[in-house]
C-alpha cells in the first residue's frame, strides 16, 4: 500500500508503484490511497485505469496518513499488507524478505531497513546517523539482521491482515497530516496495542528488506531537524498517554541512555581528530534530545488537560462484513473503543 497526498510527488509516486510491480515476489495488488486531493486522485485513476494490479482509492476517513492506511487495510484482499512511503522505492526482493518472516505463524509484523537518498547527493556533515529517523530512515542504534522488536517503522513495514482484526487500525489523531507539523508515533502505538491484544505476537525487523527513501533538500537543514524532533516529543507523549510510559518509552530509554551518549562521544572524538562535522554532529544530538524532551513535556500537559484526542477504528473482518467505513468508529484519548 502507498498513501499519497500531493501532486508535488507525482514522479516519486510513479516510481514507488513501479518498484512494487517489479518485485521478485509479485504483490497480489498495489493499493494507492489518496488523502483528500481530488486532482491527484483523478490523475492517478487515469494513470492506472488500464492496470489490473493497481487500485486507486480515496481516503474514506479524516485527513491524514493513519486514516489513509486504514482505508487501504479495509479494502485489502491479501493476508499480508505491506506499506511503502510515496517518496521511496523498494529493492527487488523487498516483499520476498517480508514473506520469509511469516513462515512463523506467531509473526504479526515484519519491517525493513530504510536508506536515505539525500537531495544534495550526500549526508550533511552535521547530521548524525543516530537521528536518521528524523527523515524517515533507519537510524544508528537499531539492531541488525532479522531481530525481534517492539515496533516496526511505518514507511517500510508489513502486517498480517489478522493483526488488524485483533488490534484495530492505525489511530487517527497521531501521525502525519500532509505538510502540517511532522508528527509520528502511529505505528508505535499500533504495535504496542497489537502486542497487548495478542501477547504471543512476534514483531520483526529484517534489514535485508531495503527501501530507498528520498530526503528533499528542505529536510537537510537544521530548522527541519529541530521541528521534527520537537514533533516527535509531542507524539511520544500521546503514545505514552495511550499505552503507558512503561511500554510507550521502553525503546526510547535505551536509545537516550546508550545510543545517543555514544554518538556524542563519537562526534567529539571526530572533532578532536579534525574530522569534518564531528562537533556539529555532537551538538545536533544534544539539541535533538532537548527539543524532543521539550515536545514531550508540552505534549504531556496537553494530553492531561484533554486537549489531544485520537480514535481507533475497526478495520478488521467484522467491519468489512458490516460495511463500516474507516473513521466511523471513534475512541477516546486512551485509544479505547466503545
Amino acid at each position: 500500500m502507498i498513501c499519497a497526498y500531493t501532486e508535488d510527488r507525482w514522479e516519486d509516486v510513479l516510481a514507488a508503484v513501479a518498484s512494487v510491480r517489479a518485485q521478485s515476489r509479485p504483490a497480489l495488488e498495489t493499493l494507492l490511497v489518496v488523502d483528500h486531493n481530488q486532482v491527484l486522485l483523478d490523475r492517478l485513476v487515469e494513470e492506472y485505469q488500464d492496470t489490473d494490479d493497481v487500485r486507486v482509492l480515496a481516503n474514506a476517513g479524516p485527513r491524514g496518513l493513519s486514516a489513509g492506511r486504514n482505508t487501504g487495510i479495509a479494502a485489502s484482499r491479501g493476508e499480508i499488507v505491506a506499506f511503502l512511503d510515496d517518496d521511496a522505492v523498494a529493492e527487488r526482493d523487498w516483499l520476498s524478505h517480508f514473506a520469509e518472516g511469516y513462515a512463523d505463524p506467531r509473526v504479526m509484523a515484519v519491517g525493513g531497513r530504510t536508506e536515505p537518498v539525500w537531495a544534495s547527493g550526500r549526508r550533511p556533515g552535521w547530521f548524525p546517523e543516530e537521528f536518521d529517523w528524523v527523515v524517515g530512515c533507519t537510524y544508528r542504534g537499531l539492531p541488525r539482521g532479522r531481530v525481534r522488536v517492539r515496533n516496526v517503522l511505518g514507511g517500510n513495514a508489513s502486517f498480517r491482515r489478522s493483526a488488524f482484526d485483533a488490534a484495530g487500525g492505525f489511530a487517527t489523531g497521531i501521525g502525519r497530516d500532509g505538510d502540517k507539523r511532522p508528527l509520528g508515533g502511529e505505528e508505535t502505538e499500533l504495535c504496542i496495542r497489537l502486542s497487548r491484544a495478542r501477547p504471543d505476537a512476534v514483531l520483526l525487523i529484517d534489514d535485508r528488506a531495503v527501501i530507498h527513501h528520498r530526503v528533499p533538500q528542505a529536510r537537510e537543514h537544521f530548522r527541519y531537524f529541530r521541528t521534527r524532533t520537537y514533533a516527535e516529543g509531542l507524539s511520544k507523549a500521546l503514545v505514552a498517554r495511550s499505552v503507558g510510559a512503561g511500554k510507550g518509552l521502553e525503546s526510547e530509554r535505551r536509545y537516550t541512555t546508550r545510543v545517543l551518549p555514544a554518538g556524542v562521544v563519537r562526534g567529539l572524538r571526530d572533532a578532536l581528530l579534525a574530522r569534518p562535522g564531528g562537533a556539529g554532529r555532537a551538538g545536533a544530538i544534544v539539541a535533538g534530545v532537548l527539543t524532543a524532551a521539550g515536545g514531550y513535556v508540552v505534549g504531556s500537559v496537553r494530553a492531561r488537560r484533554g486537549g489531544v484526542t485520537f480514535s481507533v477504528v475497526d478495520v478488521g473482518g467484522e467491519a468489512r462484513r458490516a460495511g463500516v467505513r474507516p473513521g466511523e468508529e471513534q475512541g477516546d484519548a486512551h485509544g479505547r473503543r466503545d
